[in-house]
């Protein structure tokens, strides 16, 4: 069993697994980090971007190359082009031979229009309808924002290595820029979900009757699995993005997951110092400041996930303050269609949000807040936003990566005001470099991260519950934080010692295959005669012909030969293998015999048949029997063996054998 790291990011994993003659792609994370060394994409030109001055590096000649390329912001400097994302590393792997690729959560498959369009893959792909329908509003909702402002300047030359050496060291020491790419099109995401199979927590996925392969619920979004890959002797755990807080999705499955010989662990909380409720109540008192002062707050976000949760406390926290009249604006080119499918989707929503369905009420209250016009929902800042927006206000916008999107154009408009409040909830980008390009800021700018992944010590509880024989972990979960050096607790730990990995290396995983399941036939079957060796335990010979096809390995009985009478087929036949002639052959034992030899019966056997004159001598591992009649014959007798050793004597070796084979029981 091999796995290959196609990913650096433990958050936007992407793991190749092959076993038993089967490749297994475990998600296909898009890292969006490259986004924070690009310049943001504004609605409206920017005159303070457009004033930025141009860098330019001591060499004459990069100079000329970079021209217009980078700008320089606040000390730091910007890629001044369409910006780019990087991709799994698949040109390590021949995707073409890659039979399934299984999707953990929605935030795990924005790569997957890059391999579906663009490797050569043509297995299947699993993932759950809300992993589905989610994942493609993400991915719409990122092509959307990078169409509607395309870029007149394509910047490829600062990527030349001999250009690279003289950037600064935010863009020298970048990573892996030969898996940059632009972004894909709306049609690479149709032509990509048309391909994806629809599965269902608990469903037993077969593959070509090698494996079979279970999603299980694993709390952290609505439709999140981990996953469960068993053979008939082996079990592999896949856990990716796992929660055990009580949010709107159905709770994490444990049990299905407990003793497996390998568990895959991805998807750790990416703020470990940062507690979710905690950064919740922060978010909210900020929020009730800026408010109350007259100003307003913009929450950059993603359309769906930790934002349902929010609307609902938000709601009622307002309320108790008496913020009641203040509007909440949610923008997004999929905002209508994300808050309507979390309300249908109430299968895999926990238990008390599923118990509103039958009352019937909405599972989440922010249908009551658009009813009440405390939360309107708009597509973009055009159109009917631009009449009923009033300040002060709350507002849900993307990208929060401050690179693209709506977000991109508050920072712009409420940026030189410091009533104003810019609160980061999303954790995977970190906030002073989002604000980056758009200092000097006067808005205030909180880090409230609402993490929802499990914690490492949650992680490390859930490991000694599991008692999986082999944990697997990304290299970053071995060391603390960069951040917390000295938190030693902020690591997996696991005995024996955690298996880790990183982008681009091959782990051999401690799994050999060590026994197959082999299926008789009815006809076979029937043929054996059992035998009662101890009790409860019974024996038989069993000898067929073993066939092996599609994974399934059936034992059938041998073709018996034709009779002399029959008549002869006049289609000629295929020369018949070697073994095949062997098998038909008859040449297998009729008996076999088992147990302990008792010596004395031994005696009395070889007086019955015509060997009377016997010497038994005592030796230090058993006994020796010497024959008067035949001194070259020797036969020594040891726990669990007897041998016998008969020169040039036939008839005398098969007496011997004979009166051996009666002293014991045979099947």
């Amino acid at each position: 069993m091999k796995l290959y790291c196609l990913s650096e990011n433990p958050n936007a994993p992407c793991l190749l697994l092959t076993f038993k003659g089967t490749s297994i792609m475990l998600d296909c994370a898009l890292d969006l980090s490259p986004l924070m060394h690009f310049l943001p994409l504004t609605l409206v030109p920017s005159a303070r971007l457009s004033k930025l001055a141009t860098w330019k590096p001591s060499d004459n000649v990069a100079s000329k190359a970079l021209s217009q390329d980078l700008k320089e912001c606040g000390g730091q400097v910007f890629v001044d082009s369409e910006p780019e994302v990087c991709v799994p590393e698949i040109g390590i792997v021949d995707m073409s031979t890659v039979d399934v690729i299984l999707i953990s959560n929605h935030h795990n498959m924005l790569a997957l229009p890059f391999i579906t369009e663009y490797s050569g893959f043509k297995g299947t792909i699993y993932a759950t309808e809300p992993t589905l329908q989610i994942g493609r509003q993400m991915m719409e909702e990122l092509v959307e924002y990078m169409e509607r402002v395309p870029k007149r300047r394509k910047s490829t030359q600062w990527k030349k290595p001999n250009i690279l050496k003289l950037l600064p060291a935010s863009l020298k020491d970048a990573l892996y820029l030969s898996s940059w790419k632009k972004c894909y099109t709306k049609h690479d995401i149709n032509s990509c979900m048309s391909k994806i199979q629809k599965t269902s927590f608990g469903e037993k996925l077969p593959l070509y009757g090698a494996l079979t392969m279970v999603p299980m619920s694993s709390g952290f979004c609505l439709g999140s699995s981990n996953w469960v890959i068993q053979s008939q002797f082996e079990k592999i755990v896949y856990m990716s993005g796992s929660s055990f807080l009580t949010t709107h999705s159905t709770p994490i499955s444990q049990e299905p997951l407990k003793n497996p010989d390998i568990l895959l662990l991805t998807g750790v909380t990416q703020t470990p110092t940062h507690n979710p409720d905690s950064m919740l109540g922060e978010f909210c008192s900020n929020l009730t400041v800026t408010i109350k002062n007259g100003g307003s707050v913009l929450v950059p976000c993603y359309p769906s996930g930790v934002i349902y949760d929010l609307f609902e406390c938000l709601s009622g926290y307002m309320d108790s303050v008496g913020l009641m009249q203040t509007p909440m604006y949610f923008i997004s080119p999929v905002a209508d269609s994300s808050l309507a499918y979390a309300q249908i989707f109430s299968e895999w929503l926990c238990a008390p949000k599923q118990s509103r369905v039958y009352l019937p009420e909405p599972p989440f209250p922010h249908a009551e807040l658009i009813k009440n016009g405390r939360l309107e929902h708009f597509s973009s800042l055009h159109g009917d936003f631009s009449s009923q927006f009033k300040t002060p206000c709350v507002v849900f916008a993307g990208h929060p990566s401050l690179r693209c999107g709506d977000a991109v154009h508050f920072i712009e408009l409420w940026g030189k005001s410091s009533n104003n409040t810019v609160i980061f909830i999303e954790p995977g980008f970190p906030y002073l470099e989002a604000l980056a390009p758009f200092q000097p800021l006067s808005m205030k700018a909180c880090y409230c991260p609402i993490d929802t992944a499990m914690s490492y010590a949650q992680a490390n509880k859930m490991i000694k519950d599991l008692k999986p024989l082999h944990v697997v972990v990304p290299n970053k979960y071995q060391k603390p934080p960069v951040s917390q050096p000295l938190r030693t607790d902020l690591v997996i730990e696991a005995d024996p010692a955690p298996m880790s990995f990183h982008r681009g290396e091959v782990l051999n995983l401690p799994i050999r295959r060590h026994s197959e399941k082999i299926e008789l036939t009815p006809e076979l079957a029937n043929s054996l005669a059992p035998t009662e060796v101890k009790p409860g335990v019974l024996v038989s010979t069993v000898t067929g012909i073993l066939n092996a096809r599609d994974n399934r390995f059936i034992l059938e009985e041998l073709p018996r030969p034709p009779s002399n009478g029959a008549s002869q087929s006049p289609v000629p036949r295929k020369r018949k293998r070697d073994d095949d002639a062997s098998a038909l052959s008859g040449v297998h034992p009729k008996q076999y015999v088992y147990g302990t030899l008792d010596l004395e019966e031994f005696v009395q056997s070889l007086i019955k048949h015509g060997i009377p004159d016997v010497k038994v001598e005592e030796t230090a591992s058993g006994h020796i029997v010497l024959l008067a009649q035949s001194e070259d014959t020797i036969i020594q007798i040891e726990e669990g063996s007897t041998h016998i050793f008969c020169d040039g004597n036939e008839p005398l070796r098969r007496k011997l054998k004979d009166a051996l084979i009666s002293c014991l029981p045979t099947f």
